[in-house]
């Protein structure tokens, strides 16, 4: 087949009146449970999001090959067999030579390559007779039915291929099982406890790094730019965002969860809870913590506004602007009561056309959500929480980021 045979077949294959354009696809490796058979991970060399839809084609049309463990309106997930992977490399012939001299020319086609591998060595199933591979594409963002349909939206957040928020992630926990993680591996507790004299007399039993339902982001994520740090692995959960560039977390009482993260270069030594988003140049001090939507009855996800500074042991729980401050030990929360003098209120709504003058000078956290270069204080004297406008502007450190 030559290629120009290959662009001619994906196009009969797309414009038949049952081909569905998917807004993901993937092949992954499956950890598969011992006792459950259950997916306990999914990890996926190549994630396609929007793009690279003449290998979706071709790996959609090679269906009947493979065991079909999931078929519905929103997503699809075939367990590969040996069949599948000689069909693949039949259809993906004219790019084999170019992708074995370089595996980046042809990414799909590289993970087509490594399935033959896997099945000259004979580890395409496994010792139970699973299916160690899964093709999975995802059609619509509904509610996730697979494990391999989740793995595959937490990564397309982790890469920023899919924006923070922006993708249907309830049922999640219900969908991922609570395993022992040693390094990359996941174990099922319930084989641990079964096994646990046996492998504890042999020395075999593993060194457990956590137990979680969701791994920890450097064991799914290479970082997409040199200049983003993380100095403890345990601080950032699969699922979060570290920018384009610059992002620095240090170790101690930081932490980013799912779906939350960073859009730039920011200084993080606090809590980036679920669903917050903080804007590039913001500095989160030490032991800060901004509140996320998993708990608590908080139901508004908060966003933090560029350049922005959150004091130290420092609590927010409302949306920030640009060029905010909180400081240190205060809590900033929907419902705290601030006083602003005619003159601030003033000076923050010449950058801020919606906000409302209050003859009272007596505003709520939530009347400030959003708003920016505002500074948040407590009054040392009185104890009264003031806020005004912010006249300091806050730059990161370059030398750090």
């Amino acid at each position: 087949m030559s290629k120009e045979n290959f662009k001619a077949k994906v196009e009969s294959l797309q414009n038949k009146a049952d081909y569905k354009q998917p807004l993901g696809f993937g092949i992954c490796y499956a950890d598969i449970g011992v006792l459950s058979n259950k997916v306990l991970q999914a990890t996926y060399p190549v994630l396609n999001w929007g793009e690279n839809f003449g290998s979706y084609a071709i790996f959609e049309s090679l269906k009947q090959e493979c065991e079909v463990l999931e078929d519905s309106e929103s997503e699809l997930v075939l367990g590969i067999t040996e069949e599948f992977v000689i069909k693949a490399l039949e259809e993906f012939a004219p790019f084999l030579a170019e992708t074995q001299e370089n595996p980046n020319a042809h990414k799909n086609v590289a993970v087509v390559l490594e399935l033959q591998r896997a099945l000259q060595e004979d580890r395409i199933y496994t010792e139970n007779g699973d299916f160690r591979y899964r093709f999975c594409a995802l059609y619509q963002d509904v509610q996730c039915k697979s494990v391999e349909s989740a793995y595959m939206k937490l990564l397309a957040l982790s890469l920023g291929k899919a924006p923070l928020r922006s993708l249907q992630l309830d049922g999640i926990f219900g969908l991922l099982s609570n395993v022992a993680w040693s390094g990359n591996v996941p174990f099922e507790l319930e084989w641990l406890r079964e096994n646990e004299i046996a492998l504890k007399m042999r020395g075999e039993f593993p060194a457990i790094d956590f137990v979680d339902k969701f791994p920890r982001y450097l064991m799914q994520v290479i970082p997409q730019f040199d200049n983003i740090r993380l100095l403890d692995t345990a601080k950032t959960r699969f699922g979060a965002y570290l920018g384009k560039g610059g992002y620095t977390q240090m170790p101690g009482a930081s932490y980013v969860n799912f779906n939350a993260g960073a859009m730039g270069a920011c200084m993080n030594e606090g809590r980036i809870s679920s669903s917050v988003v903080v804007g590039e140049g913001s500095d989160v001090g030490g032991g800060a913590s901004i509140l996320g939507v998993l708990s608590g009855g908080n139901s508004d996800p908060i966003s933090i506004g560029k350049n922005c500074l959150l004091g130290v042991n420092s609590s927010t729980g409302i949306s920030l602007g640009d060029g905010c401050i909180v400081d240190g030990g205060i809590a900033v929360l929907a419902g705290t009561i601030f006083k602003i003098s005619e003159e601030e209120a003033r000076k923050i709504a010449e950058i801020n056309p919606n906000f409302e003058i209050k003859e009272s000078g007596i505003y709520k956290g939530r009347d400030l959500s959003g708003k920016n270069g505002v500074h948040f204080r407590q009054d040392s004297k009185s104890g009264a929480m003031i806020a005004f406008r912010s006249n300091r502007k806050i730059e990161l450190n370059s030398a750090l980021h």
